[in-house]
């Protein structure tokens, strides 16, 4: 049979379910939109090169930015225990189709998606499904203190962890480092998966981290599933879950100047009573917010908290987006400023060539600390930690103390990959 995406598309969790990676498209938008962000990525590049400005952000709006309190209203976290529930439901329904026949299934995700976080939430209450009488649940596979290992020191290592009861690791680059003696623990666990040394089992990947290894162990044939990509109605469907909790209520969110609606979805408003609903006028801005996130959740959500805001700057051209004249048909729960008039983060220039080292670094290993970063990237400690800190002023990275770690930010995140791919580096499929 061949491979298929399960049926299990309408969960507002994870809308669109999981499907093969090879399925995976990017959602689109209109070739006017890309001819506009191709042209301004340009000139703030070239802006950026002649400016002497070092922070290379300049407010593009003046509307009030919501309380704290209310963005947490209108665009909070996700909670992951929640995705993680709709990631165990879909990949029972893709077992019981015949979809995925595999003991051990690869999940990746570009960053930003949830999947770590929905993985690591297993052992919190999910139990497998294909084995009824474990009351322990998943067993969550953390990596070692030291990733620096020999073959020998990687097979003791794994002898060690239990793979024969179900387990899951929820992201694989947090397992490696770009360097011989990094590699040892990675290559182990996936020569016992290929001769089937190990149980039930999921691994959690960064696209970043897949990029290298699906290419390394070609041969290993892992067919990775992945989130489908959240094209405009899913993304709608998933920020309005965000805001309403059990989605019941609606949220009303419209473009700031013009007073098009943003949500409540278009597809929601059919099934109302009030004929006046189907009246709304829509922007485009959850279509290119899709395509500017190239279908990624997290920066999605990241990008959408920036831009929703209190009021729209001009009340008349609201009025003129309305069929109705009630003053009722003019609020709205938050305002959007459209995309092309938001701050986004951009790369600052610099004569240093290393920048892309650093940063397709922090992207294939999920993350590192500073040490780790000067041994995968070869950059000295006092130039790493210059532009570190330039990189942090600019929002394209940010420091976890939880961790330890340098990441990139979810927001500066379409900034750094573009960055990369024009500079020749492999980059994800996502």
């Amino acid at each position: 049979m061949k491979d298929k995406p399960n049926e299990n598309k309408d969960d507002p969790c994870l809308p669109g379910g999981l499907i093969p990676a090879e399925q995976w498209v990017l959602p689109q938008t209109s070739v006017r939109r890309s001819l506009k962000d191709a042209l301004g990525h340009a000139l703030k590049q070239l802006r950026a090169g002649v400016s002497q400005v070092e922070e290379p952000f300049e407010s593009m709006d003046d509307l009030p930015e919501l309380s704290a309190t209310e963005q947490r209203r209108l665009a909070p976290e996700p909670d992951f225990s929640d995705q993680a529930m709709a990631i165990d439901r879909c990949l029972e329904d893709a077992r019981s189709e015949g979809a995925l026949r595999r003991e051990v299934v690869c999940l990746i995700a570009p960053p930003f998606s949830g999947v770590q976080q929905a993985l690591s939430s297993f052992s919190e209450g999910i139990r497998p499904a294909r084995d009824g009488g474990n009351e322990e649940g998943w067993t969550i596979i953390l990596p070692p203190d030291t990733l620096l290992f020999d073959d020998q020191e990687a097979g003791e290592w794994w002898d060690k962890q239990d793979l024969s009861r179900p387990w899951i690791i929820p992201e694989l680059a947090d397992f490696w480092l770009r360097r011989l003696s990094g590699l040892a623990l990675v290559k182990e666990l996936f020569r016992r998966i290929a001769n089937g040394d190990a149980g039930a089992g999921i691994v959690g990947c960064s696209s970043w981290c897949w990029q290298y290894w699906g290419h390394y162990l070609e041969n290993a044939q892992m067919s990775p599933w992945t989130p489908a990509p959240m094209d405009s109605e899913r993304l709608g469907l998933w920020l309005t879950q965000l805001a309403s909790g059990s989605g019941k209520s609606s949220v009303s969110a419209r473009t700031a100047g013009d007073g098009l609606y943003v949500l409540p979805i278009a597809e929601t408003d059919e099934t109302e009573k009030n004929k006046s609903s189907k009246k709304r006028k829509y922007s485009t801005f959850l279509r290119d917010l899709a395509a500017l996130s190239r279908g990624n959740p997290g920066v999605a959500l990241a990008i959408w908290q920036r831009s929703i805001r209190g009021r729209p700057d001009d009340d008349a051209k609201v009025e003129e987006a309305d069929e109705t004249s009630d003053r009722q048909s003019r609020t709205a729960d938050c305002w959007v400023v459209p995309l092309d008039r938001l701050s986004l983060p951009t790369m600052p220039q610099s004569k240093k060539s290393f920048t892309g080292f650093v940063l397709h670094g922090l992207l294939q290993h999920n993350g590192l600390d500073a040490a780790s970063l000067e041994s995968v990237t070869g950059v000295s400690a006092h130039e790493l930690s210059l532009l570190l800190s330039r990189l942090n002023r600019a929002e394209l990275v940010v420091y976890e103390p939880s961790r330890g770690h340098w990441q990139v930010t979810a927001i500066g995140y379409p900034t750094v990959r573009r960055h990369l791919q024009s500079w020749g580096f492999p980059v994800d499929q996502f």
